[in-house]
């Protein structure tokens, strides 16, 4: 396992490098720049004072060379200053980041794990009843767009209901400790946290069905009931652990698709996340903290992917290469 870890971490390492120079180049590329945003902001966009805050940020400098600068400060961890919040990039990230995990994390193993479980309930008898119901609703949830979802849910259970908050991490003007702050955030988290899930579960559970009927013709599932298994045994023991490959790729794929849906939902339900950050920072033109949240998520993706990759060999220990 060592080596091939170290292999793994290997490549990992020449990936983020990739990435922050592919980020780099991209960001640059776009129209605009911090430059012109305080212009526009302070009102003084004279020829003058726009060269000054160029200079300023180093954007008076060829590319190569602020792609130099950059990358000699990444190396060291220091990503920057917000121009826009005047505050070290690397501590914006780190106070946001909890929101964000919160979320997405929650939001991933809801989806995960509920739609690993109605996949299996679907595949039991395929064609009946509860095989089309989940079938319907989960294409229903699939086909529905993000931001669809989440202002229903506003509409349904923060105005009409008024059975949960709408917006935020917490109550604002309240101090709470303890028990009673776990539940205030627990119930902000309500909301967004299934808007996530709901559009995920549906993924999973069609696969999780179409993979659990495929392995459950294969020759030692039919050898297992001859010795005697019990249906349930077989269902969550045999067939569900070879079922599972499949499902773990996708999971492993979409983290990076969690972390880009999370933008819109953050900004929704004004969830004090990444995603919201990473908004504001495009809408300001705010180059060193969009970099730094673009580095941030990609190296948390990668991360998760190795971690997926190993979950393959406790899952399947047939599988001997990463």
């Amino acid at each position: 396992m060592a080596p091939v870890l170290a292999r793994r971490v290997a490549k990992i390492a020449a990936m983020v490098l990739a990435i922050v120079v592919v980020n780099f180049l991209l960001i640059h590329a776009a129209p605009g720049d911090p430059a012109s945003a305080l212009a526009g902001q302070s009102g003084q966009a004279d020829e003058q004072f726009m060269e000054q805050l160029r200079s300023q940020f180093g954007l008076d400098k060829p590319l190569p060379v602020q792609l130099w600068i950059y990358l000699k400060h990444v190396l060291t961890l220091d990503l920057g200053i917000s121009h826009r919040l005047q505050r070290p990039v690397l501590a914006l990230i780190l106070e946001r980041l909890p929101a964000t995990l919160l979320l997405t994390g929650s939001a991933f193993t809801f989806a995960l794990l509920g739609g690993i479980a109605l996949g299996v309930c679907a595949s039991r008898r395929p064609g009946g009843i509860v095989d089309s119901l989940i079938a319907a609703v989960s294409l229903v949830f699939y086909a529905t767009p993000l931001f669809w979802v989440a202002i229903l849910l506003v509409i349904v259970f923060g105005m009409w209901l008024e059975w949960l908050p709408t917006f935020g991490l917490m109550t604002v003007g309240v101090r709470l400790q303890g028990i009673d702050l776990a539940i205030d955030v627990i119930r902000h988290a309500i909301l967004p946290v299934v808007t996530l899930a709901l559009y995920y579960s549906a993924v999973y559970v069609r696969l999780t069905r179409s993979s659990m009927m495929e392995v459950a013709t294969q020759p030692f599932v039919r050898t297992a009931l001859a010795k005697g298994a019990s249906d349930a045994r077989v269902t969550w023991v045999h067939v569900l652990r070879n079922a599972l490959l499949p499902v773990i790729t996708i999971a492993g794929i979409q983290v990076g698709h969690l972390v880009g849906g999370s933008v819109l939902v953050e900004t929704v339900f004004a969830w004090p996340g990444i995603g919201s950050l990473a908004f504001d920072a495009l809408l300001s033109r705010d180059y060193e903290l969009l970099l730094g949240i673009f580095l941030c998520t990609s190296v948390l993706v990668l991360v998760v992917n190795l971690l997926t990759d190993l979950l393959y060999l406790a899952v399947d220990p047939r599988v001997q290469a990463l």
